[in-house]
């Protein structure tokens, strides 16, 4: 188990998926923020955010429970899982920010534990969570594009959008910053925005101009204009249900997709063959010489 994210478990996330090994949780804990030239935080928010998908469960309290709790509200939509060590350890900066904020911000706690409602009581019980949990089907888990890894942590600004997506263990600091600059609140941090090219969203790989694991960079314009639409054309034979692009994305370590594309890559950057000038038909016998 990796310190920052947890790697069990697979088949709670991804139903269908034949392979037991796959995804294989990524094995990351995404960076929230670089560092510019002149040093100190940057915050990075999507452009231009998609309506976070609502869903309606039932808490663990019996209460109702969809995002329409947290309506104005900041809100960090939080999957985890009781086994999850990164989980478990990131709960008190949760229950502590959730106390700091509790009149700007909602965290909601998705627990992948669908085995385990009694074991997830438990836990909440014993640890003293103050913010509300339910039990996330895993129908949940796809309108939100497949949880990979855990944790998994969507930010949603005031108007319900998602502006950010993390996976792995944080330091807390990163999360309140974003949360205070959602909220208008002063920060030590600049602010940048991005496209969702399939970061936070699936749906959205098809705006990528890059993918990992696939080397794009001896394509010429064109070529890399034609893998890509390829990879966006094609699923996966992995059984995940993805395009080749949304594959590559959401599993790195996919030998299906990674192979696959590869060798679209070589098909598109073949010289194109040339042809030959036709031959000319032989001289008749009887043709006069000049």
């Amino acid at each position: 188990m990796s310190l920052h994210s947890c790697t069990r478990r697979s088949r709670l996330l991804l139903p269908g998926i034949l392979r037991l090994a796959a995804p294989a949780f990524l094995l990351v804990a995404l960076q929230a923020f670089a560092k510019p030239p002149q040093g100190g935080n940057v915050i990075r928010f999507v452009r231009n955010p998609d309506a976070a998908p609502e869903f309606n469960l039932e808490g663990i309290d019996g209460r109702p429970l969809s995002l329409a709790s947290g309506r104005g509200k900041v809100i960090l939509l939080n999957f985890w899982a009781t086994w999850c060590g990164p989980c478990r350890a990131e709960i008190p900066d949760l229950i502590a920010l959730q106390q700091k904020y509790k009149e700007q911000l909602q965290i909601i706690g998705l627990a992948v534990d669908e085995d385990d409602a009694a074991v997830v009581k438990q836990v909440v019980a014993e640890a003293g969570i103050n913010y509300p949990v339910a039990i996330s089907p895993p129908e949940v888990r796809m309108q939100y594009g497949g949880i990979a890894a855990l944790p998994t942590l969507f930010v949603l600004d005031l108007q319900g959008r998602v502006v950010q997506k993390h996976e792995g263990l944080r330091d807390p600091v990163l999360d309140e910053t974003e949360i205070r600059a959602l909220l208008g609140l002063p920060i030590d941090a600049r602010v940048e925005t991005f496209e969702d090219t399939g970061q936070i969203f699936l749906a959205h790989a098809n705006r990528a101009s890059e993918l990992p694991g696939v080397n794009l960079s001896r394509l010429t314009p064109q070529q890399k204009q034609a893998a890509l639409h390829k990879f966006n054309a094609e699923s996966c034979t992995c059984g995940c249900n993805f395009t080749l692009a949304q594959c590559r994305i959401y599993d790195r370590n996919c030998a299906i997709s990674k192979a696959r594309t590869a060798k679209i890559v070589a098909e598109v950057s073949r010289p194109a063959p040339n042809k030959e000038a036709p031959e000319k038909p032989p001289a008749s016998p009887n043709s006069a010489s000049p």
